[in-house]
């Protein structure tokens, strides 16, 4: 489930390194609903919110589909 994680952790050499990267990911999303300060709710009428949310989602499938190939050379330059 969280091969998206695994990808990123193995794709940056230094372990401190890849486990501040993920803590940024994770916050980046938490602030990106705290941010939010708009009466309208409905992303219908915000086509950059839609773009950055498709953008999400291709890079969670593409870092869940890499997470799952084994550590080589394509798949590691893909991850990072």
């Amino acid at each position: 489930y969280f091969l998206f994680a695994y990808a990123v952790l193995r794709s940056i050499p230094i372990k401190l390194g890849g486990v501040l990267t993920l803590d940024a990911l994770v916050l980046v999303l938490f602030l990106a609903l705290l941010l939010h300060k708009s009466n309208q709710r409905t992303m219908t009428f915000r086509p950059l919110s839609q773009l950055l949310f498709w953008i999400l989602v291709t890079n969670l499938i593409t870092l869940t589909w890499v997470g799952s190939q084994p550590v080589e050379h394509p798949f590691i330059i893909i991850g990072q």
